[in-house]
């Protein structure tokens, strides 16, 4: 495991963190498409209190570590490679925590299968190694929405739902596959939820314990971890090339060993 200076290091080089390849005009648009009460960017998450644009801008500086100044309006954002490598270290304590139960049931999905689905892979195979039950609901479940013409579907890899379309893992905010996949566990919730996007804020909605990936253009799950529905929400480039997160994979895996 690399100690901690040369995972900063890393992720700044690769972008994971540091300046990161979404834009501050992308960032701010979804910060006011949120803040605007735009159900697409909420990810399945419904809030206790209104979030105006300047409350969404400060929470996301403080949490993810974008440029706080409002006047910062285009060109370069940022996120914290130390709010990155703390998250993913309560990230690891949540997930230890789960393991640490009889047979503990953990579901997981990601809308990112050309990027993060390489942490979640890792992790599924750490808790399956555990003892944890993979739960894998509402595979083969078909709907269409959210803009696109044709029906798509859940589908697993490797006990990870994604979605499929057309015989293709697609990227996807989408909140709806994740309701489904909750409602078809009949009221018994999982012990945990490892996921991002909708997935992630459909689940926290849902009342599971659930634990998150998200970009810093993501601002409803940092936003629901402020309520409370997510546990933990870990800032990061999420669709850099899948190798450059071994690094931060290695730590969190290590990490959730070391607390079992």
């Amino acid at each position: 495991m690399l100690s901690r200076d040369q995972l900063r290091e890393h992720l700044v080089r690769t972008r994971i963190a540091g300046d990161v390849a979404t834009s501050r005009e992308n960032n701010l648009d979804h910060y006011s498409s949120l803040a605007n009460g735009d159900a697409y960017y909420m990810l399945g998450l419904t809030f206790d209190q209104p979030w105006p644009y300047r409350d969404i801008l400060a929470l996301m500086a403080k949490s993810a570590g974008v440029v706080s100044d409002p006047g910062h309006r285009w060109g370069q954002d940022t996120i914290d490679p130390d709010l990155t490598i703390d998250a993913i270290d309560v990230m690891a304590e949540r997930i230890a925590a789960a393991l640490s139960r009889p047979s503990p049931r953990i579901m997981f999905a990601t809308g990112h299968p050309t990027g993060v689905l390489a942490i979640h892979l890792a992790l599924a195979v750490l808790c399956a190694e555990h003892g944890a039950q993979l739960l894998t609901p509402g595979e083969g479940w078909t709907y269409s929405g959210s803009g696109f013409g044709r029906p798509r579907r859940i589908r697993y890899l490797q006990d990870i739902a994604m979605l499929d379309d057309k015989g293709g893992f697609v990227h996807t905010h989408d909140a709806a596959p994740m309701r489904h996949m909750i409602e078809e566990l009949g009221g018994e919730l999982p012990d945990l939820v490892i996921a991002d996007h909708g997935w992630a804020g459909a689940a926290g909605e849902a009342g599971a314990p659930t634990v998150a990936f998200a970009d810093c253009n993501d601002p409803g799950l940092f936003v629901g971890e402020a309520e409370g529905k997510i546990d933990v929400v870990v800032p990061l480039d999420d669709n850099v090339l899948p190798r450059y997160y071994a690094p931060l994979t290695t730590r969190l895996v290590t990490q959730v060993s070391r607390a079992l």
